[in-house]
């Protein structure tokens, strides 16, 4: 699941500066959703919970579509890439969470992870280039949204998800915790 040469995860830090405790919150969340995810195969990744239809293999693929669409489109203005920009979305919007449970395991484990590692990257520079303070492209509204608006948005929406892989996982194989064992791999 995770790059041999993959840092085991240590969480955010205690006592860091704004910009560690961002990314280190952020990570902290990528972690727990890598660890929820694991070692799961095809029947693991695509269980649901009560009447929810979220899978954990549509988790991955949502939050790799999110992570584009987050640093690609909303802080580089950039189209999102493959395979977002060939999607039908007009005729189903809910493409993502659909063609997920039509994926293997090892597809979408490595959509996510290549996701996580464009946006490491992009977050980097842009940290280099303006810090926090960077203004992203815009919003179909016109409003600029900051790099720090944007790392808190991505850090709200895998806390949400996250939730729901706690649930889901539980259903699957009884997993339970709130983070990674201390060593896990980062994603």
């Amino acid at each position: 699941m995770t790059a041999p040469d993959a840092q085991a995860w240590t969480g955010p830090p205690l006592a860091g500066d704004e910009t560690a405790t961002l990314l280190g919150s952020l990570e902290r969340q990528r972690a727990t959703l890598a660890w929820k995810t694991g070692g799961l195969d095809e029947a693991g990744l695509r269980a649901t919970v009560g009447a929810s239809s979220i899978t954990l293999g549509g988790l991955l693929k949502h939050l790799a579509f999110v992570e584009a669409l987050t640093f690609s489109t909303k802080l580089l203005g950039r189209g999102p890439g493959a395979p977002w920009e060939t999607a039908d979305w007009d005729a189903d919007p809910d493409w993502v969470w659909h063609t997920a449970a039509q994926d293997p395991p090892e597809q979408l484990r490595a959509l996510w992870q290549d996701a996580v590692a464009r946006s490491r990257a992009v977050v980097a520079e842009a940290l280099h280039d303006g810090g926090l303070d960077r203004p992203g492209s815009g919003w179909p509204d016109g409003e600029v949204a900051s790099l720090r608006r944007l790392l808190v948005d991505l850090i709200e929406e895998y806390a949400r998800h996250v939730g729901h892989a706690d649930l889901i996982r539980e259903s699957v194989d009884g997993l339970v915790g709130e983070d990674p064992p201390v060593g896990h791999p980062a994603p």
